[in-house]
């Protein structure tokens, strides 16, 4: 053999193995916020975005949130049914839209990684349809994971549990049920974790006002909501060697 056919094959065994470091650098980590009011007042600016930046680095992720306050999560997944067996008018139109954006933001781009963060259950609690919630956390993740093409065991999915607003379940029916539902998924499923919200929803809102248990979360709540979600996500993607 030749030196000028060895040079040859040496660059092209460097370019193969090149390639796939080259896709694995440029490939995006994506991490998609959505769910109820409590969602829409998480400003990802304010805390969670500067911390995925700074662990990831600016170019290297992806960030999407989109979020309407008051709705079931069957605006979301598209197989739910109440108990008789019915579907309602109103399926899937919120994740359909979700999906769009996140779609828009990926374009072409690789994926490195996938993280969803959920902040919802308020309004299936108030409904009463704490014992579907389960299968419609799960159908969730599970449709997420199929609409990306992503393997379901490496999409990751980050729950706010319900805070502790209506313990005594007065206002709202089935919220302890969908609180434990929130932590019973996570707890067993390797790809579900939860995030305490408890202490988040005492102090001044937004608006000004001072706010005690209340459904919603304070100004500096939302900020360690934030702050909260993102390390949850980092610690989520390094726990399944996607760091």
């Amino acid at each position: 053999m030749n030196n000028v056919l060895k040079a040859y094959l040496f660059f092209l065994i460097l370019a193969i193995g090149y390639v796939p470091l080259l896709s694995q650098e440029s490939a995006k980590r994506l991490f998609i916020l959505s769910g109820q009011s409590n969602m829409q007042g998480h400003r990802p600016q304010e805390a969670f975005t500067p911390r995925i930046e700074e662990e990831f680095g600016k170019n290297e992720v992806a960030i999407v949130q989109y979020a309407r306050g008051g709705k079931p999560i069957h605006r979301w997944w598209k197989e739910w049914k109440d108990l008789d067996g019915n579907k309602p008018e109103e399926l899937g139109d919120l994740y359909d839209n979700l999906l769009s954006q996140v779609k828009k933001a990926i374009e072409e781009s690789e994926l490195q990684s996938v993280c969803f963060v959920w902040m919802q259950g308020e309004r299936d609690a108030k409904m009463g349809w704490g014992k579907l919630y389960k299968n419609a956390l799960i159908g969730l993740h599970a449709q997420l994971a199929k609409d990306l093409n992503w393997d379901e065991d490496q999409l990751i999915m980050v729950i706010g549990r319900l805070s502790d607003f209506d313990m005594q379940n007065k206002k709202y029916p089935h919220w302890t049920m969908i609180r434990e539902v929130q932590m019973e998924v996570a707890e067993n499923n390797s790809q579900f974790f939860w995030i305490d919200t408890d202490d988040l929803n005492d102090g001044i809102s937004r608006k000004g006002k001072k706010i005690k248990n209340d459904l919603h979360y304070s100004a500096n709540g939302y900020r360690i909501l934030g702050t909260r979600f993102a390390q949850a996500c980092i610690e989520a993607l390094s726990a399944s060697k996607n760091l």
